[in-house]
């Protein structure tokens, strides 16, 4: 009887051929599924390649169902980085978290707050023309090179700052017979008018009075403010001036895959059908996930055979008809199937690491409780080491 080994392309796809332990597997399998399905009463028809194929599945089924449980527990870890290849053993390994999901998930907050992105803002400038209060930003922003500052291809404009607004008090003098120049003190400020006199303030009072004189420039003097509608920015107030620059801070909605530096991640892992897993191993599969491999498959090989005698109602025999129940094969086949992805996806489901750590929180409040009722004499711990 020919082995497994000794058989040319004894799987479709060849995977595990190469494994020692699934080639001794698949041999017993040959004997397993004949016997499961009745060989000694009632010939099996099925072939050794067909059994091995049926093994090969339940392998591949087995490993698909487990690496998308892994992929569960892993994928935040694995998200932007290199997709490797099918065979690259990432399935198998326990790695270290990180934070670059939610960093990353955070970045458009702190750009969108000045404080960090991943997008450059550009600086352009508008010439100011006297009596005209209204400038288009589309039309008349310029950059450096005087060239428009807007493109078309990458959408919108939005204006982070605006360079229009008056100068605030953070270094004022006052005529020489004043006395109350206080913003000389405590900073070391130089070219004291003859008439300066020190005090000894706390700073806060410094910076109370340049509040002040700021409050004072708003209220009592013409502001310099702006408006934005559409395209359009309205100054306040109108310029008087034709030698005079409007410069704005702006970023255009950006390309969310082209960052303004190079970014390798863009093009790494981005969802499931990406992660660098490839089939687990048969010969690291413990007794456990064997088992199940060999229970599914008895049931692809039931439905298998229940398909073939399907063909048949009855086989004639000498003076009678032997029925066979090649409907009642198939459906108990796909029953079983069900059954056991069932019961390892619902075994699975306490085992991601999110449950793991629930269970071990859990743990850690029950022990929390047992330990309550642990006497201790003159409210001192007891330590055993």
């Amino acid at each position: 009887m020919a082995t497994f080994s000794a058989i040319s392309n004894p799987t479709p796809f060849g995977i595990f051929d190469g494994d020692d332990v699934f080639s001794a597997e698949a041999d017993n399998m040959v004997v397993f599924v004949k016997r499961k399905l009745g060989d000694d009463i009632l010939s099996v028809e099925l072939t050794k390649k067909q059994i091995f194929a049926n093994l090969e599945e339940s392998t591949l089924e087995y490993s698909s169902i487990i690496n998308q449980f892994q992929a569960r527990s892993q994928l935040v870890d694995y998200l932007g980085f290199a997709t490797g290849s099918i065979l690259s053993g990432s399935e198998e390994k326990f790695p270290r978290s990180n934070l670059e999901y939610l960093t990353r998930f955070a970045e458009p907050y702190a750009m969108e707050a000045g404080v960090g992105g991943s997008y450059n803002f550009v600086s352009g400038s508008i010439s100011l023309e006297s009596g005209r209060q209204d400038y288009n930003l589309y039309t008349e922003l310029k950059d450096a090179s005087g060239n428009a500052l807007f493109d078309d291809s990458k959408g919108k404009l939005k204006i982070v700052e605006v360079f229009h607004f008056n100068p605030q008090a953070a270094y004022r003098f006052f005529d020489t017979t004043s006395a109350i120049n206080y913003l000389n003190n405590e900073f070391s400020f130089e070219s004291f008018t003859p008439e300066t006199v020190f005090y000894i303030l706390p700073v806060f009072e410094d910076i109370l009075r340049a509040g002040q004189l700021d409050l004072s420039n708003r209220v009592r003097r013409s502001n310099y403010s702006y408006e934005i509608n559409g395209q359009n920015i309205r100054l306040y107030p109108t310029p008087t001036r034709d030698d005079k620059t409007l410069f704005i801070k702006v970023r255009q909605y950006p390309d969310p895959n082209s960052p303004s530096y190079k970014d390798q991640t863009v093009h790494g892992v981005s969802n499931m059908s990406n992660l660098p897993f490839g089939n687990i191993q048969y010969q690291r599969i413990n007794s456990i996930g064997r088992q199940w491999i060999r229970q599914y498959a008895v049931a692809l090989s039931k439905e298998q055979l229940g398909l073939i005698r399907s063909k048949f109602g009855s086989i004639p025999v000498p003076g009678a008809e032997v029925s066979l129940n090649g409907s009642d094969l198939v459906s108990q086949g796909r029953e079983d199937q069900t059954a056991l992805k069932d019961k390892l996806k619902e075994m699975l489901e306490t085992m991601t690491y999110d449950k793991l750590a629930e269970l071990q929180a859990a743990r850690a409040e029950n022990m929390q409780k047992q330990l309550r009722y642990v006497p201790f004499p003159n409210g001192k711990a007891i330590f055993v080491g």
